[in-house]
């Protein structure tokens, strides 16, 4: 990216790390360490992808983004639990996220379980409690609700976990489970930045487009990160799709044509946004993407 992209994504992740920081600064004896591990695990890191799609696509459409600001927040919140839970032993079993222990490994497993649902409980306070006006926050709110619940993530992973050690188990069905999974949020993130900015139709339709290309995309740089990725870099093991017996875009197109097809997808996520006005930083930012090493 150039270098006043970089200025620009670096000044909202501030933003969001920031007000992250206000909202996760809960102190109370009887309940701190469970606050404490809410705040390790969204603090340990991350893009704040999601986040940083709200704000921009908010801003596009001619919103302000101290509109979005605690819808983006609560997304944050909401993709944080389902990594807290995903670490878990009877799930992914990770023992570290980010280069640090994950949540149950430091704080204990049920804490981590009710850090992680204490986070998704939060996540809808904030939203709530932050819009600008009632029609808008209760449109965010429910978008929220449709894109994490079992219509969007938990349903994505509940076939994800469906998925494991199936031989028969085709493009199709794994494309599916990633619009859900991995898309789900994303496309929660940049419709509530459209909601946030009052939109046009045409504005959604290129969001959403946008959305669910990108999801498909990050999800199989995710699945070539695990079999060529460096463990120091990523801050967490690789080869951990295998271990757990997962079918993955690597697992049936091979490392050659799953690059191919997140290329692809990379395509159709920029077509979607190249005629918005004002969408050359996010362009930039989901050409950088297909080149992450983390």
């Amino acid at each position: 990216m150039n270098e006043e992209s970089i200025l620009h994504f670096q000044s909202n992740t501030n933003l969001i790390n920031a007000t992250l920081d206000e909202y996760l600064s809960i102190y109370d004896a009887d309940y701190q360490v469970v606050a404490d591990a809410m705040k390790y695990s969204v603090e340990i890191g991350g893009k704040r992808l999601r986040p940083l799609l709200a704000l921009e696509f908010c801003e596009m459409c001619g919103g302000n983004i101290s509109d979005v600001l605690p819808f983006a927040c609560a997304i944050e919140m909401i993709h944080t639990y389902s990594l807290i839970h995903d670490d878990l032993p009877a799930m992914d079993n990770d023992d570290y996220r980010r280069g640090k222990e994950s949540c149950h490994k430091k704080f204990g497993e049920a804490n981590a379980i009710l850090a992680g649902d204490a986070l998704l409980t939060y996540a809808f306070q904030v939203a709530a409690d932050g819009g600008a006006n009632p029609a808008m926050t209760v449109k965010c709110v429910r978008a929220l609700a449709n894109f994490a619940g079992i219509y969007g993530m938990v349903g994505g992973q509940t076939m994800d976990i469906a998925n494991e050690d199936n031989s028969d188990l085709d493009i199709d069905t794994i494309r599916r489970t990633h619009k859900l999974k991995t898309g789900a949020l994303i496309r929660a993130a940049c419709e509530i930045g459209c909601s946030c900015a009052v939109a046009t139709s045409e504005q959604y339709e290129a969001a959403r487009a946008y959305a669910e290309n990108l999801g498909l995309a990050f999800q199989i740089e995710d699945d070539i990160l695990d079999v060529v990725g460096d463990a120091n870099v990523l801050g967490k093991e690789i080869g951990q799709d295998a271990e757990n017996g997962k079918v993955t875009y690597v697992t049936l197109l091979g490392i050659d044509g799953a690059r191919a097809l997140a290329d692809d997808y990379t395509r159709q996520a920029l077509a979607a946004i190249e005629k918005l006005p004002g969408s050359e930083k996010l362009q930039e930012l989901t050409k950088n993407l297909l080149e992450r090493k983390s």
